[in-house]
């Protein structure tokens, strides 16, 4: 198990630039695979971003695809989210997930989850 903690939400005009990072604790955290989440008012979690614990393997939503990119920092045991050219449909709580298996798009496959960062765009 590893607990994660995010930071870095807030609110952001149309086409500004926010970066997400999630926190997590424990020594095995390379072995992880690391993945964001968000979900917006009435609308289920969906998947963003995910990246193996290779770093090698990374996943994109098409929405966020050449808008979005997660990196990783093994020895600092964080995953972060960096977003440009934000959009009013980008609003939503952002969540880091782990799970010590292959990178996968489905929320339940997901072990462990931070509390959420907010991310408000505006129009």
């Amino acid at each position: 198990q590893v607990q994660l903690v995010e930071s870095g939400g807030g609110l952001v005009q149309a086409g500004g630039s926010l970066r997400l990072s999630c926190a997590a604790s424990g020594r095995t955290f390379g072995s992880y695979t690391m993945a964001w989440f968000r979900q917006a008012p009435g609308k289920e979690r969906e998947f963003v971003a995910a990246r193996g614990w290779s770093g090698g393997s990374t996943y994109y939503a098409d929405s966020v695809k050449g808008r979005f990119t997660i990196s990783r920092d093994n020895a600092k045991n964080t995953v972060y989210l960096q977003m440009n050219s934000l959009k009013p449909e980008d609003t939503a709580v952002y969540y880091c997930a782990a799970v010590r298996r292959r990178p996968t798009m489905n929320a339940y496959d997901y072990d462990d989850w931070g509390q959420g960062t907010q991310v408000t765009v505006s129009s």
